[in-house]
């Protein structure tokens, strides 16, 4: 997609403005590297659409491929000219918090993304011992409706099978209320108290789970219906 403008707009979105393209620079950013990874993150991107984009941000210098040792495929690294695409993306999101969120649909809550994130969000040194279950059962999905988060030293890894170990924290909700959470568009107080949310484990655990669950970067920035 050419414009045929000099202005730094238009050349950066020949570059950043197709469909996709910023969603995979933001799983880029976020930590993605391998290409299953950025599926995870964008589940309705056509396996030949990712890796044209992909290729597409490889050959504009915005991501370096390398290849895998040892195995089969590839990784991808954000570039300094992807890194400096930060505060950018950051200010979109800020944009979208304000501007867009009124505009979400039922189809926009994507369970795969949201426990993609809630991995993102765990701060594992805020929990006690060396390993942590956490079990999420949501009441409003039939397929794919109870996941673990695993939580090892530092690594946190997310599973759809029962993985046979002791649960220390049991969430049940619908994915919108566990979603609203995360953003920030209401509390664990109020989804308590309403009941859309029931949370069982160690009342050290679930007396703040925000210290251990961190909420979106997004979650403190009022809709502009607000301001």
């Amino acid at each position: 997609m050419e414009y045929g403008q000099f202005c730094p707009v238009a050349k950066a979105t020949e570059i950043i403005g197709e469909k996709w393209t910023v969603l995979i620079i933001r799983e880029a950013l976020m930590g993605s590297t391998r290409y299953s990874e950025f599926q995870r993150g964008l589940s309705l991107i056509s396996p030949t659409l990712l890796s044209k984009r992909l290729n597409s941000l490889v050959n504009h210098g915005l991501l370096m491929k390398k290849k895998i040792q040892g195995q089969r495929g590839f990784e991808y690294f954000p570039t300094n000219s992807c890194q400096e695409l930060l505060p950018i993306v950051r200010s979109l999101g800020d944009w979208g918090m304000r501007w867009a969120r009124s505009n979400l649909t039922r189809s926009d809550y994507d369970v795969q993304l949201l426990m993609l994130y809630l991995q993102r969000s765990i701060v594992p040194e805020n929990l006690p011992g060396n390993q942590s279950v956490l079990r999420f059962k949501f009441t409003d999905i039939d397929d794919m409706s109870e996941w673990w988060l695993l939580v090892n030293d530092d690594q946190v890894d997310v599973c759809v099978k029962d993985p046979g170990k002791e649960v220390d924290v049991h969430f049940t909700s619908s994915v919108k209320t566990m979603a609203d959470i995360w953003m920030g568009d209401t509390t664990y107080r109020k989804a308590l108290a309403a009941a859309d949310l029931k949370i069982v484990g160690h009342s050290a655990l679930t007396r703040n789970v925000t210290a251990w669950l961190k909420l979106s970067m997004f979650a403190d920035l009022p809709p502009a219906s607000e301001i």
